[in-house]
């Protein structure tokens, strides 16, 4: 027989199994229902004001043309990378203000939702109705392998067919943040079809018309930047407006990136096992410090991405009501500065480790490349 335990063996084998009991497995079924999420998000949440969305979008494209006007006026060398950096700021937040007009969270009306939507994506070169159907597509199979549309993995099998310069520019800053003009054009690896394309496979007939519209209006805009190319000169152009249109973009690539990853725990879906509750849990909310309030809170992304009708101005508040009721599903966003620098270390490290899933399993987290990870940690793959 073997011996009796001590009592201080005893309480710690007990504390042992209780901690093994109460470990978080991300992999599981959540213990509530979408609907008790709901319940827990205060009646005034859900209501748009338009006034109020507009009021969001007067102030800045003020801004935007102040920083324009002033940088035109300087003009001096030893300005124009403050003004890059904080105009294409200024172009993301304009793009989430676009963004809540595709969800339909900037007012009650579908048409005041397009102009605006239309107006806002044109000035920087997005097409509104092509990325407006394929992010609907995003949030509807957001966390399933095979149907997510933005920033999904690829598999295995899709992975070791790339070539490794692909590979390296798919993993390697700066390339991943200045992929959305490429995903416009010619979408994802695995995928093919064109947000600019009418017959691409991303819409169905009845939304030909759309793309053609917000197509038309991109060239618009390029034809316009063009003219005024041809009357100031391409360098004005690009100073003023080329710059921060990049900028723009590595805000836009960095912000979704790393919405869908930065975490460990992040499973993904095939079959039965995936559900858009499920699918949405799988997103994080990140803190920007004092860009939270000039991207319009776009960090709380948890909440957007299971109610996307809520206004920008109501996540805040929203999260706050449901993190009861997600739990540890919910994941705390790390507390940034007042710039969120501490974002770079968490996506140079997502890119070292998170390259791939695997091809077979119901539930399945990211893989590691050694070749890639700059050491032999192979990542992690929990499978059901």
């Amino acid at each position: 027989m073997a011996p009796a335990m001590r009592p201080e063996q005893e309480a710690s084998c007990k504390a042992t199994e209780d901690h093994r009991r109460s470990e978080f497995d991300a992999a599981k079924p959540p213990p509530f229902r979408i609907g008790d999420v709901r319940a827990a998000v205060p009646p005034h949440c859900w209501r748009k004001s338009p006034l109020r969305s507009l009021s969001y979008v007067a102030r800045d494209v003020a801004v935007v043309a102040a920083l324009a006007a002033a940088a035109w006026r300087a003009d001096t060398w030893a300005l124009w990378p403050l003004y890059w950096a904080v105009q294409g700021t200024m172009f993301w937040a304009l793009f989430v203000l676009g963004h809540d007009c595709g969800h339909g969270s900037f007012s009650d009306s579908g048409t005041l939702n397009s102009v605006v939507g239309h107006l806002l994506h044109t000035f920087i070169l997005v097409p509104y109705n092509g990325w407006r159907i394929s992010h609907r597509t995003h949030h509807q199979n957001h966390g399933h392998i095979e149907k997510d549309e933005s920033w999904h993995p690829i598999t295995e099998k899709v992975y070791q067919k790339l070539e490794p310069r692909t590979k390296t520019l798919r993993f390697s800053v700066p390339f991943p943040l200045l992929a959305f003009p490429v995903y416009l054009w010619y979408r994802s690896p695995g995928k093919e079809g064109s947000h600019f394309n009418p017959s691409s496979d991303l819409f169905t007939p009845k939304e030909r018309r759309d793309v053609i519209i917000s197509t038309t209006c991109w060239f618009t805009m390029i034809a316009l930047l063009i003219g005024m190319a041809c009357v100031f000169g391409l360098v004005p152009v690009l100073k003023l407006y080329g710059v921060p249109y990049i900028v723009n973009v590595m805000w836009l690539d960095l912000v979704t990136y790393l919405h869908h990853h930065g975490h460990q725990d992040l499973p993904w879906y095939r079959g039965e096992e995936w559900s858009y509750l499920r699918g949405g849990l799988t997103t994080v909310d990140r803190d920007y410090g004092w860009i939270n309030n000039i991207h319009h809170d776009i960090g709380t992304h948890v909440i957007h991405h299971l109610f996307p009708q809520i206004p920008h101005y109501h996540l805040v508040e929203a999260t706050k009501a449901a993190r009861p009721v997600l739990g540890r599903y919910y994941r705390e966003p790390e507390k940034s500065g007042p710039l969120p620098m501490h974002l770079i270390t968490v996506l140079l490290k997502s890119l070292r480790v998170d390259h791939f899933v695997s091809d077979v399993g119901d539930v399945v987290f990211y893989q590691t490349d050694p070749s890639l990870s700059g050491d032999n940690w192979a990542g992690t793959d929990k499978q059901k």
